[in-house]
C-alpha cells in the first residue's frame, strides 16, 4: 500500500429510509471492515435535515467501537490521532427518492434507448422516456413531463451532422412542460444534450431562459457507435454539486466528503465494474429491495444497469403478484396455495412493509414472489443489454418498422459464459440459511457450467463502489474479504432431456486429495461440501443432449471454490421447467428442499401432511377458509 493511502476510512450510505456508515480500518498489512450501524434518514419533515441522520449513524459507530470521530461540535476530527478520528470520509445517497431523471429521443429504440442507459448507468431512476415515435400526442407528452417533476432531462437524437428539425420540434416540447425541480424554488431544471452536435446552438436559444443547459458528446454520434460515458458523468456531476446541493442539508455533507457524492445504484455499478476487472470475470450483480430491483452485468467490457422501478419485496409487492402472476407464484410453494389467502397476505405486506415472514409457509411465500421478482428484474435486464453492429443497422434502416416494434442488436448476456453471480438486499442478505438464498438465485438467473454464487453480507457495496472512486485497492480488498460471503460453486449443465435419466458425471477432487464421484439424474439437484477459501478440481462430464459449454456430452474441467453451500450439482435443466401435475411438482420441490437442506424438513413435513397438494384439494380448502377466516393458512 502506499504511504499517502488512509489508515482509517468512514463511509456512509444515505439512504431513502436509512443511514448507514461503515468505518473500515488497516490492521496489519491488510484493509478490514471494523463495524457498522445505522439510523433513519431525515431528510424529510419533520427534521428536512439530512445530516440529523449522518452524526447519528456515526454516533452509532462510536458507541460500537468506542473510537471519537465527530467532535464537540459534531464536526469530523481529522486526521486520526491515535484511537481518535478517521483520514478520509466518503458518501453515497439515494435520500429523496435518489436521482430521478426523464430522458429525451428521437426514435424511441435507438438514441432515446441509448440514452436511457446512459442514465440507468449513472444510476437514475428513469421516470418515463418520450420520443418523437412513442405514440403520443406532444400535449400528452407535456402533461407528462410537467407531472413527473424529474432532477434532470437527458435529451439525445440524431447522428452528428444530420437533420436538426427535429430536435428543434423535441425542445419545444420540453420547454412548454416547463417542468419545475424538486428541490430550490429559484433553481432551473439541468437539461443534459447528448445529440446531434449540430443541433447545439439551436437547442440552447430554445432552452436557455427556462433550463440549464449541459452539452455533452452525442450517445450516438454515428448509427454504429455507442459513447455512453461522457453523458454518465455530467448527470453525476450535475446531481451531486447541484440538483443535491438544494436539498436540505446536503450543503454540509458537500463540505464533508472527500470524493464526489455518488448515487447509491451507481455506487453499486462502481463496485461491479471495478470487481470484474479485479477478478477478470463476467458479472451479474442483483439488488432486490422494497420498492425496486436493480441488476448490473459486466459482459464483454460492457457495463449495463437496469431498474425495474415497480419490482420490490414491500412496496411494490404487489406489482410482483400482478406481473408474475398466481400460478407463477405457486410453483415455488409444495404445499396447497389459494389465490384469495395469497392476494391478503400481500396486500398485508405491502402496507406493511417492515414486517417478516412469522411462519414457514410465510417465508416459502416471501421466497417464492422474491424468485418472480429476480426473475422479471432480469428479463427486463436482458433485453437492454445489447450490441448494435453495422450491419444489424443497415438492416433496421431499410425496414423501419423494425425500430418501431421493439429494442435491436445483439444481446450480450450469455449465461454460459458468467462467473460470478452477486445478490444483494434483505431477502437474499438475510436469508435464514444461506442455501436459501443460492436457491432463489439459481431459480431465478439459471446460470449455466460453472458460476461462483455470492451475497452482499450487510449491504455495503455502496460505501465500497465511491471508495473504489479514488482507492480501488482498498475497495477491492475489503469487498473481497468483508462484503462478500461466497455461497459457493453451481456446476449446472445446459439443455434437458428426460427425467430420472443419468445427466451429469462428475469427478471432485478436495484440497485434501480425496477424490468425489457422483452421477446426477436429470431433475435432481445435490451438495458437495467445500468450505469457504477452499479450491477443488471439477471434471463435469454431460450426458448428451445436455452440454457444459464445449459441446453436446463433452467433459469440463475447471478449478471451482467453495463456500458455505459448496459445490452445487444442478441437473434441473436449462430451461427450468417445474412439472404441471400438482403431486409431481410437490415430489420435486421436496426432493430439492431435502438435498439443499433450505428448511427443517420435520417442520416441512408436518405441513405437508396439514396441507392439501392438488388444485382440487386446495379449491376446497378455500371453501372452507371462507368459513373459518381467510388467513387461516397463515396461522400454523
Amino acid at each position: 500500500m502506499a504511504a499517502d493511502q488512509p489508515r482509517c476510512i468512514l463511509a456512509t450510505d444515505v439512504g431513502s429510509t436509512t443511514t448507514k456508515a461503515i468505518l473500515i480500518e488497516k490492521r496489519g498489512d491488510e484493509y478490514r471492515l471494523v463495524t457498522r450501524g445505522e439510523m433513519p434518514t431525515t431528510v424529510e419533515a419533520p427534521w428536512e435535515n439530512v445530516m440529523i441522520g449522518v452524526r447519528k449513524a456515526i454516533k452509532r459507530v462510536e458507541e460500537l467501537t468506542g473510537r471519537a470521530i465527530l467532535d464537540d461540535q459534531g464536526s469530523l476530527i481529522r486526521p486520526q490521532e491515535g484511537d481518535r478520528g478517521v483520514d478520509y470520509y466518503v458518501s453515497t445517497s439515494s435520500a429523496g427518492g435518489g436521482l430521478q431523471m426523464m430522458v429525451a429521443g428521437l426514435v424511441k429504440h435507438i438514441s432515446a434507448e441509448s440514452a436511457h442507459r446512459a442514465a440507468l448507468g449513472a444510476g437514475a431512476v428513469v421516470l418515463d422516456v418520450i420520443a418523437v415515435d412513442d405514440g403520443r400526442s406532444t400535449s400528452e407528452q407535456i402533461t407528462r413531463i410537467t407531472e413527473l417533476r424529474p432532477d434532470i432531462i437527458l435529451m439525445s437524437g440524431g447522428v452528428d451532422g444530420g437533420s436538426v428539425s427535429y430536435l428543434a420540434a423535441l425542445a419545444e416540447t420540453i420547454v412548454q412542460a416547463n417542468p419545475q425541480p424538486r428541490f430550490g424554488a429559484t433553481y432551473k431544471l439541468p437539461l443534459v444534450y447528448a445529440g446531434n452536435k449540430d443541433a447545439v446552438d439551436l437547442v440552447d436559444s430554445i432552452c436557455e431562459d427556462t433550463m440549464e443547459l449541459h452539452v455533452v458528446e452525442n450517445v450516438r454520434p454515428r448509427a454504429d457507435v455507442e459513447n455512453l460515458g461522457p453523458a454518465r458523468e455530467a448527470i453525476h456531476d450535475i446531481f451531486m454539486n447541484h440538483v443535491m446541493a438544494q436539498a436540505p442539508g446536503y450543503g454540509e455533507l458537500l463540505e464533508w466528503v472527500d470524493t464526489t457524492i455518488m448515487p447509491t445504484p451507481g455506487a453499486v455499478g462502481h463496485i461491479i465494474r471495478v470487481m470484474a476487472k479485479e477478478y477478470n470475470a463476467t458479472i451479474i450483480g442483483v439488488d432486490i429491495g422494497g420498492a425496486t430491483t436493480d441488476v448490473f452485468s459486466e459482459f464483454e467490457d460492457t457495463f449495463t444497469r437496469t431498474v425495474s422501478a415497480n419490482l420490490g419485496m414491500s412496496y411494490s409487492i404487489c406489482n410482483v403478484y400482478e406481473q408474475a402472476g398466481f400460478e407463477n407464484i405457486r410453483r415455488w410453494v409444495p404445499f396447497a396455495c389459494n389465490e384469495a389467502s395469497l392476494s391478503d397476505w400481500i396486500s398485508n405486506k405491502m402496507v406493511r412493509p417492515t414486517t417478516i415472514p412469522q411462519t414457514l409457509f410465510c417465508l416459502m411465500l416471501e421466497q417464492a414472489l422474491a424468485r418472480e421478482a429476480l426473475r422479471l428484474s432480469f428479463q427486463h435486464h436482458r433485453e437492454l443489454a445489447r450490441k448494435v453492429e453495422q450491419e444489424q443497422l443497415s438492416v433496421v434502416w431499410r425496414s423501419r418498422k423494425d425500430v418501431m416494434k421493439s429494442s435491436f442488436g445483439t444481446e450480450i448476456i450469455d449465461m454460459a459464459k458468467l462467473d460470478i453471480l452477486v445478490g444483494s438486499g434483505g431477502v437474499l442478505s438475510h436469508a435464514p440459511r444461506r442455501s436459501q438464498a443460492a436457491m432463489m438465485l439459481l431459480d431465478a438467473f439459471q446460470p449455466e457450467g460453472f458460476c461462483q454464487l455470492a451475497v452482499d453480507s450487510i449491504f455495503m457495496m455502496p460505501h465500497l463502489g465511491v471508495l473504489a472512486s479514488t482507492h480501488p485497492d482498498i475497495a477491492a480488498e475489503v469487498f473481497d474479504k468483508d462484503c462478500l460471503v461466497r455461497l459457493g460453486t453451481c456446476v449446472a449443465p445446459n439443455g434437458t432431456t428426460r427425467d430420472g435419466r443419468p445427466a451429469l458425471r462428475v469427478k471432485v477432487t478436495l484440497p485434501g486429495g480425496e477424490v468425489v464421484e457422483e452421477v446426477v439424474n436429470f431433475g435432481d439437484i445435490k451438495r458437495i461440501p467445500l468450505a469457504v477459501g477452499e479450491k477443488a478440481t471439477v471434471e463435469a462430464e454431460p450426458v448428451s443432449p445436455l452440454d457444459m459449454g464445449e459441446g453436446k456430452g463433452k467433459k469440463v474441467t475447471a478449478e471451482v471454490h467453495g463456500g458455505l453451500v459448496g459445490i452445487i450439482l444442478d441437473c434441473r435443466g436449462r430451461p427450468l421447467e417445474l412439472p404441471s401435475d400438482d403431486r409431481k411438482r410437490s415430489e420435486k420441490l421436496l426432493a430439492w428442499i431435502e438435498a439443499m437442506d433450505l428448511y427443517p424438513m420435520d417442520l416441512v413435513r408436518k405441513y405437508l401432511e396439514e396441507s392439501p397438494i392438488t388444485s382440487a384439494d386446495a379449491a376446497q380448502q378455500e371453501k372452507g377458509d371462507k368459513r373459518r377466516g381467510i388467513f387461516s393458512l397463515f396461522r400454523r
